[in-house]
């Protein structure tokens, strides 16, 4: 019988300079540049995405509020998700769970970036 090591992800940034602690806010003295936003995510003035990362409102949505070093982290993130739930990007239900993830980690409360490892192996996709 193998024993397996299970890594739970608390959190995927740490705080740096370009990364600051979570609700840091902008004082009223700093004005975004054209190339920037100020990230619904991080709380604090980004480079804006240069494009949509998807084709329909959830990607203009995430380029209007999301900063391109928090889509980074999503992106790793999503990674962590395909790998730890087996999905397959290609399956519909997969694609709908992904979205959802990206609606709670991006745009919403950001508690979903746990990954709950008592489901794994459990869900049927």
């Amino acid at each position: 019988m193998s024993q397996r090591t299970v890594l739970e992800v608390t959190e995927i940034r740490a705080p740096s300079p370009l990364n600051p602690i979570v609700g840091e806010s902008m004082t009223d003295s700093e004005e975004l540049r054209d190339d920037e936003i100020h990230c619904h995510r991080c709380d604090a003035p980004r480079p804006r995405l240069e494009k949509p990362p998807f084709r329909n409102e959830r990607g203009t949505t995430i380029q209007e509020r999301i900063c391109r070093i928090c889509w980074g982290e999503w992106l790793q993130h999503q990674t962590l998700l395909i790998n730890h739930y087996g999905l397959d990007p290609r399956d519909p239900k997969s694609r709908e769970f992904l979205y959802s993830q990206v609606d709670e980690v991006l745009l919403g409360d950001g508690k979903a970036e746990r990954v709950d490892t008592s489901k794994e192996g459990t869900i049927e996709w």
